[in-house]
């Protein structure tokens, strides 16, 4: 599956390899050009590290250092969108979506990558998926790109069926594994899941709806 421009769209330094890290290592390897549009800096995360390394004050810093050294594992650039955390869902969502969609016009992607909105169990996630698709839906028919679209929630197979894009990542695994672990102050979370085989297998498994099974 070619893909020669590819935006990833998500809120939070992580997200991009937490949900995308093997796809992304499979484009890079076939010569995509790929970038990261980073929402916020996750600066109102609870995780400060373990032991604590980061505050309140701090965690932005830390985490864009983050962030830089997980872009550069996968070879991909980034955009800080510049959006606060934990308040996308506040910003109206017509200004977002034209700040998107103007992007993204500019760029002009083959593909676009986001969250599901209400199948991404963050209020972030949710927001900023959204944006992201009505940008897309607003583009002309002739530039718009295709549309892949990240669920998290257990509920999404029930209400939506299975997504039509599963993608087998396990031979990018130690390029994933080695970004995830890039993302510091975040990393107690991360090693729960991998402690938990079936977490485990689950990320080296990348699943996508597309834009044809939204509702």
């Amino acid at each position: 599956m070619s893909k020669q421009r590819v935006i990833i769209i998500f809120p939070h330094p992580d997200d991009e390899t937490f949900g995308t890290g093997g796809t992304i290592a499979d484009f890079i390897e076939k010569g995509a050009n790929v970038t990261y549009w980073c929402g916020t800096l996750g600066d109102m995360g609870r995780n400060m590290g373990n032991p604590v390394f980061a505050n309140r004050e701090t965690l932005s810093t830390h985490r864009r250092k983050e962030l830089q050294e997980a872009t550069e594992v996968l070879g991909i650039d980034y955009v800080h969108l510049g959006y606060r955390d934990k308040t996308i869902e506040f910003e109206p969502l017509e200004e977002i979506v034209t700040h998107l969609r103007t992007k993204l016009e500019q760029e002009k992607p083959d593909l676009v990558i986001t969250h599901f909105p209400g199948y991404a169990v963050h209020p972030d996630h949710d927001a900023l998926g959204r944006a992201a698709v009505e940008a897309v839906k607003e583009m002309k028919e002739e530039e718009r790109p295709e549309l892949w679209l990240h669920a998290i929630s257990n509920q999404a197979a029930t209400d939506l069926g299975e997504p039509a894009i599963v993608r087998d990542v396990s031979e990018y695994w130690d390029t994933k594994w080695k970004a995830l672990r890039t993302h510091l102050s975040q990393a107690d979370g991360m090693v729960d899941l991998l402690n938990r085989e079936d977490q485990l297998e689950r990320l080296k498994t990348e699943r996508f709806y597309t834009g044809d099974q939204l509702r």
